[in-house]
């Protein structure tokens, strides 16, 4: 070997100093971000999403739930969900001289204004149908469009998914009537506001459902989401909204198709579930599956007046000498969507659809007897003034 050989040959090799740190470098930055998976999303029991070290599988899965849903790839249900809902949003709305507005009524037992909505409804036959799930007594009726209305009912629970399921069973047998067009959820303390014309026009020939759905950042909104229900609802899509809604035929069906995300907030959603949340599947199954689904399709607010002012796990009960004509008026004529979070915040709007204006009043509370003891007996005065504007008269209320 010749001397200029033995030289090149001793020449230090530069490339392969790199080689070992390059190694070092690749093998801790992997390590580190299967400790930072393992760290985000520790294992609770079989249904974790990252299982360790070991599952690389576990840990892609969960690594997508982080991202939203136009960058991560949507998982198989998400994309049948998708699907059926585009086909069932593409049948037309067909309002005839024979639709319908079905009235669901979801009540503990007697309805106390069953004579006030018998005044509603009479006259106007033909045009709405009554579907009734009492949970504890089977209601003893005064009124003829109320006999025999009651459908199958099982136990529910506050704050449970059974309330949920209660809805979905009221829809479904209301949905058997191909003439029901638009479907409205009351309680046994909800009132009428306006005439059975005027309500009947309002509903059936609006382009939305009115459904309440807003951002709550507080404890008792966004705080409830559970990380169970990842990758398909994430913190962002959690919705908040008041229980009782209207909708359209088209969306009662698309409730009643849904099979994801009902059982994400069957498994994940209820009191104590998870640390001390407390999620209450009434107030955000509906808004959140409507606000990933179909979000232009609902109003964002509510026709049903209820005061969540203060901010307690229940409405506020309204007593007798709380109720007059100044005050119907103003529930009424609402122009503005008002969201109260749990952070004491009073947020407006967005709304869709047409402009804001309360058709039903829900009262609450065991001041409902004496509340129809005050009408009653209140003056004729006052009894002309409200039939005057179109809201109903309660004489006939003992």
């Amino acid at each position: 070997m010749s001397y200029k050989e033995q030289k090149y040959l001793q020449r230090p090799r530069h490339h392969t100093s790199l080689k070992k740190p390059l190694c070092v470098v690749l093998t801790v930055s992997v390590i580190s971000m299967l400790l930072v998976c393992t760290h985000l999303f520790p294992r609770h029991g079989k249904s974790s999403s990252c299982h360790g070290l070991s599952s690389s599988r576990g840990c892609e899965n969960a690594i997508s739930a982080l991202l939203p849903a136009h960058i991560r790839k949507l998982t198989i249900k998400e994309i049948a969900a998708r699907a059926v809902v585009r086909d069932i949003l593409r049948t037309p709305s067909l309002v005839t001289q024979n639709s319908k507005i079905a009235f669901l009524f979801l009540t503990h037992a007697t309805l106390p204004f069953e004579e006030l909505w018998d005044e509603f409804f009479k006259g106007h036959e033909g045009k709405f149908s009554i579907y009734i799930y009492t949970f504890k007594e089977r209601p003893v009726h005064i009124s003829p469009h109320f006999y025999d209305r009651e459908i199958h009912s099982d136990k529910v629970t506050w704050g449970r998914t059974s309330m949920v399921d209660a809805e979905k069973r009221l829809l479904v047998n209301a949905l058997e009537d191909p003439e029901n067009q638009h479907f409205v959820l009351l309680s046994e303390s909800c009132i009428p506001l306006h005439t059975f014309d005027y309500t009947y026009r309002y509903l059936l020939y609006s382009n939305v459902s009115f459904i309440e759905s807003f951002v709550d950042p507080g404890p008792h909104g966004t705080g409830r989401h559970m990380e169970h229900m990842l990758p398909e609802i994430t913190k962002e899509d959690f919705r908040k909204g008041a229980q009782w809604f209207t909708m359209k035929r088209q969306h009662a069906v698309i409730v009643m198709a849904d099979s994801l995300y009902h059982s994400k907030f069957s498994k994940y959603c209820g009191p104590g579930l998870e640390a001390n949340k407390s999620c209450t599947a009434d107030e955000h199954y509906l808004p959140t599956f409507f606000s990933k689904v179909d979000p232009m399709g609902i109003s964002n607010w509510s026709v049903t007046y209820v005061d969540w002012s203060k901010r307690r796990r229940h409405p506020k009960t309204y007593r007798a000498h709380e109720i007059s004509l100044e005050f119907m008026n103003s529930v009424s004529s609402e122009e503005m969507s008002v969201h109260v979070t749990s952070l004491g915040e009073s947020c407006i709007g967005p709304a869709h659809g047409t402009g804001l204006n309360g058709l039903v009043i829900c009262l609450q509370g065991n001041f409902i007897l004496m509340l129809s003891t005050h009408w009653s007996t209140s003056s004729q005065t006052t009894q002309a003034q409200l039939s005057e504007i179109g809201f109903l008269s309660c004489k006939s209320l003992t």
